[in-house]
């Protein structure tokens, strides 16, 4: 006969969150949108088996619980992950917006090898770098993180794939600046020579490109900040736009990017 354990919050959720996210459903009984969200919770509780765990609280049963986490209202659902509360929502949300919300919320399961892979792309092995990126998205195909960092590997290499997957980012809000970084260098390594208009920085401007391709960042900072001053608006403002992405691409904390942001800056 099985016989159900009382209730320890110390152990199912703040224990239990460091091996696995957690995710704490805080209810009562009179409550009707938490009649509604409870089912929905369970439906993708075990749809997400081996993602993450639901603990239901009944506020009634534990007021001490909702004063602790301040839980302001019910229904009110909190993840947990390693001990502490990482993100919330309140109120009855569909299915949908739930599982768009645990999307973004709950951690995969494949950090480290996301952590790893960025730290194969710092020392220069972005071979390695993209068979564990490519690995973790074979298994977890939504993950964002792991999508992203592909994309930046795949760049100067494979361009037109970098391209095609910067597309999924499109309707991703936290992804916006990296998708448009990725379409400005992306067009400007494979950019077609014989479209370009004349001017008389047009071997200039081909220079630069060509540095870029060849990740020589600082030489095409230095001279798309040369042809800023001489004719800003060149390919529709593109060296402008060039230097702005490359900035983004490195970080505006490298090294390379502080370098010539100041003379970036007064080149207009």
């Amino acid at each position: 006969m099985n016989i159900e354990q009382p209730f320890d919050f110390q152990c199912d959720v703040i224990e239990q969150s460091h091996e696995i996210p957690v995710l704490a459903d805080f209810w009562a009984e009179w409550c009707a949108p938490c009649r509604m969200l409870t089912p929905l919770l369970e439906k993708l509780a075990e749809k997400n088996s081996g993602r993450w765990k639901l603990q239901k609280i009944n506020t009634g049963e534990y007021p001490d619980l909702a004063v602790r986490y301040k839980v302001k209202g019910i229904p009110n659902v909190k993840l947990f992950v390693k001990g502490v509360v990482v993100d919330e929502f309140s109120g009855a949300l569909s299915e949908y917006q739930i599982e768009e919300w645990l999307k973004k919320a709950v951690p995969s399961p494949y950090e480290k090898e996301i952590a790893l892979a960025a730290d194969f792309v710092f020392q220069g092995k972005p071979r390695t770098a993209l068979s564990l990126l490519e690995g973790v998205l074979q298994k977890e195909p939504d993950n964002l993180q792991a999508l992203a960092l592909l994309v930046r590997v795949k760049l100067f290499a494979h361009p037109d794939e970098a391209l095609r997957l910067s597309l999924k980012f499109e309707s991703e809000p936290e992804y916006a600046e990296l998708a448009g970084t990725i379409r400005t260098l992306g067009r400007l390594i494979m950019l077609d020579q014989e479209r370009l208009p004349d001017d008389e920085v047009r071997n200039d401007y081909l220079v630069a490109t060509e540095k870029l391709r060849l990740e020589n960042f600082d030489g095409a900072l230095e001279a798309f900040t040369g042809i800023i001053r001489r004719n800003r608006f060149y390919d529709d403002d593109g060296s402008r736009k060039a230097c702005i992405a490359i900035f983004r691409y490195l970080g505006e904390e490298h090294e390379i990017s502080r370098k010539h942001r100041k003379a970036f800056d007064r080149a207009f």
